[in-house]
């Protein structure tokens, strides 16, 4: 069951997550999500957006980014959105199943793991808070480099340009519903087999994902 309140996600019970810590390490190593929202008209809007998450702020954290001055997404100020992330995917080949040379009777399936976040969109239209923001941003999506590029890099006065073209935007998140589908439904020769093959085929994050739910 979702974290909070209603997901219409299709989550049978041993596809669900429910573990908070778990749900947003998927959010942290998979920045870029979906916000979903009603625009004009009531049709659905969708905007990919990298988030970061203050797992400190709320009950389930509190999603963090910007967007262009000219995204009207901003100006949907108080309004109820859903945030995507999607983690490792990969395709399964029947192949791999044990019963595939005895019997046949298998088909292929498609691999995943995704966090739906509830909450309401606040913009942030303040320059001392972008500062702080995207200086936090880089940080967190440089510290890999061996020589990660700073804010400061950059001239003072073309950094105060730039921030004029952003809005915040801050995301508390209300529910959280995360789906691991990740072979629990296969036997364990299976469940190893399938582990193997995505190894062997490069797919080292789902093979780790099998391997959690063995």
């Amino acid at each position: 069951m979702p974290q909070g309140t209603q997901d219409l996600m299709y989550t049978p019970a041993h596809f669900a997550e429910t573990r908070i810590e778990v749900m947003q390490q998927l959010m942290q190593s998979h920045r870029l999500a979906t916000i979903v929202h009603h625009g004009d008209g009531g049709r659905l809007d969708a905007n990919h957006i990298p988030l970061l998450i203050d797992p400190s702020r709320g009950r389930f954290g509190t999603l963090v980014g910007h967007v262009a001055r000219a995204n009207p997404l901003w100006r949907e100020d108080t309004s109820e959105v859903l945030v995507i992330f999607q983690g490792p995917q990969a395709y399964i080949t029947p192949s791999w199943y044990v019963g595939k040379p005895i019997h046949g009777k298998v088909v292929p399936t498609w691999n995943y793991a995704v966090v739906h976040a509830h909450g309401r969109l606040h913009a942030v239209d303040d320059p001392d808070w972008l500062r702080d923001h995207v200086t936090t941003m880089t940080a967190a999506n440089e510290a890999a480099r061996l020589a990660p590029w700073q804010v400061s890099d950059a001239p003072a006065d073309y950094i105060a340009t730039m921030l004029q073209a952003i809005v915040g935007i801050e995301i508390e998140i209300t529910a959280l519903t995360g789906k691991w589908k990740v072979s629990q439904n296969r036997s364990a020769e299976d469940r190893a087999a399938v582990a193997a093959g995505l190894a062997a085929d490069g797919e080292t994050a789902m093979a780790a994902a099998v391997q959690s739910k063995q």
